[in-house]
């Protein structure tokens, strides 16, 4: 029997899960699985809260001095939300990835030679940030991969205008599930906010509840289980890589007639060598079911830097949504398997 966890008792009946999902089980606790590795990693490294709050300044919008809604501060929101729409699970505490360190100085080191700067002197704050909680005790398995619901945060500064006054700030917000095999994010149209404009955390912390409560995870489970029910050739395979490697030269007008494909040629490189050498999804010399491809697609997109990464993560889930109907005779990526 499939173990489908449920949502705490108040929001079962409202989600509905038995209408997409197999029977469900109730669990009471589960083992927290060893870490094989990141969610993203190109470019990033790992940073804690405490360095974030000890370590790190905060910036400002220049013209007004008002300070930004930090890194700490979205994070420790979310945190909040996600405790508070899943009291009773079990609620893991952060893995945050930071990149492009801006460095800078106190005033009184200000005529310094930067070789004789000392750690006391310097400021830095980090341009982009993203984090992940993962919810283990909401799980289900898919093709012997275990996925835990995971709540994914992201925050870049280089997509605001620091130089003028205060505004409505951006920020990513998603969930989705993380493949435990491989710590692939799996995000969901409905559980994935792209443009998330607020001005403080109180109306953050109500973004994400509302993110939390428009999220259907066995409508989600349900869809991620039907990509394992079909398969495709190594012909199929090699012909989607070509057409995904042509797509980046097409003119742009014809490539606005397509769907849209975020993934670079470095990343469908990564497809290729992972459908050899992966030793959980690659299938070389054999039929490459979609949930493979898929895992593929979401593998190769750890590398993306953290501003592009949930953007791509889902268009991953588009992409193999879209060339698996396609396999089913649907014209919309029909482009992609001619």
């Amino acid at each position: 029997m499939r173990n489908l966890v449920i949502m705490p008792t108040e929001n079962r009946e409202r989600m509905n899960l038995g209408e997409f999902a197999e029977e469900a089980t109730i669990i009471e606790e589960t083992a927290t699985p060893k870490r094989v590795n990141h969610f993203i990693e190109a470019n990033t490294q790992e940073a804690t809260l405490q360095h974030l709050k000890n370590d790190c300044i905060t910036p400002v919008f220049a013209k007004d001095n008002e300070l930004t809604v930090n890194h700490v501060a979205f994070i420790e929101t979310v945190w909040e939300a996600a405790n508070s729409y899943y009291n009773g699970e079990t609620i893991g505490t952060p893995d945050i990835r930071v990149s492009h360190v801006i460095k800078g100085r106190i005033p009184e080191a200000i005529h310094k030679p930067a070789n004789q700067l000392l750690e006391s002197d310097k400021t830095i704050y980090y341009e982009r940030a993203a984090f992940s909680i993962d919810i283990p005790t909401i799980y289900e398995t898919v093709e012997g991969n275990k996925l835990n619901l995971s709540i994914v945060g992201v925050r870049a500064y280089n997509q605001m205008n620091l130089y003028s006054k205060k505004v409505p700030e951006l920020f990513r917000l998603a969930i989705g599930f993380k493949n435990q095999v491989c710590c692939n994010m799996c995000i969901f149209t409905d559980g994935y906010k792209d443009d998330l404009r607020v001005s403080n955390t109180s109306e953050l912390y109500r973004s994400a509840l509302e993110l939390f409560n428009n999220y259907n995870p066995a409508k989600h489970l349900y869809l991620m289980q039907q990509l394992g029910n079909t398969s495709m050739s190594e012909h199929q395979f090699a012909q989607i890589l070509g057409k995904m490697r042509l797509y980046q030269c097409l003119p742009g007008g014809y490539q606005k007639r397509l769907p849209r494909m975020l993934l670079t040629d470095t990343q469908i490189n990564s497809v290729a060598k992972a459908y050899i050498n992966d030793e959980n999804f690659g299938s070389f010399g054999n039929d490459l079911n979609m949930w493979k491809f898929y895992n593929l697609l979401t593998g190769a997109n750890k590398s993306s830097y953290i501003d592009s990464f949930l953007d791509r993560s889902l268009n991953a889930t588009e992409m193999a949504v879209g060339i698996n109907a396609a396999l089913h005779g649907d014209e919309h990526y029909k482009w992609l398997i001619d």
